[in-house]
């Protein structure tokens, strides 16, 4: 089944926090996971003042800059990971180095059907 990790963190502190992950280790952990075969896809994202929100209401396209709600915390990246239950999950998860200053939301991937 697959799941998705996404990764939270409060990026003014993200890189300043004595338990904050190097580049060098968050790419040695995907590279185990993606070596174990549960790997589907991973990406870091840039800062959150990056972002445009995107909705569309009454058929028009309305655009703002930056995320969809102030909160303490931003997606950071994500994991998109095969594992045979929940459980197999969570550990992938725990294993994520920005677990330490973050958190890491594990969510069943739902299959559409056609």
């Amino acid at each position: 089944m697959k799941y998705l990790c996404l990764v939270y963190s409060d990026e003014k502190l993200l890189h300043s926090l004595p338990d904050s992950p190097k580049d060098e280790e968050c790419f040695a952990y995907a590279t185990s996971v993606q070596n174990s075969g549960r790997m589907l896809a991973a990406e870091a994202l840039q800062p959150v003042d990056t972002a445009t929100t995107v909705r569309v209401r009454a058929g028009k396209t309305l655009l703002t800059d930056g995320p969809f709600a102030e909160t303490k915390e931003q997606l950071a990246g994500f994991y998109l990971v095969e594992a045979k239950d929940l459980n197999e999950a969570i550990q992938l998860a725990a294993g994520i180095p920005a677990a330490r200053v973050g958190s890491v939301e594990v969510r069943p991937v739902r299959q559409l059907e056609v």
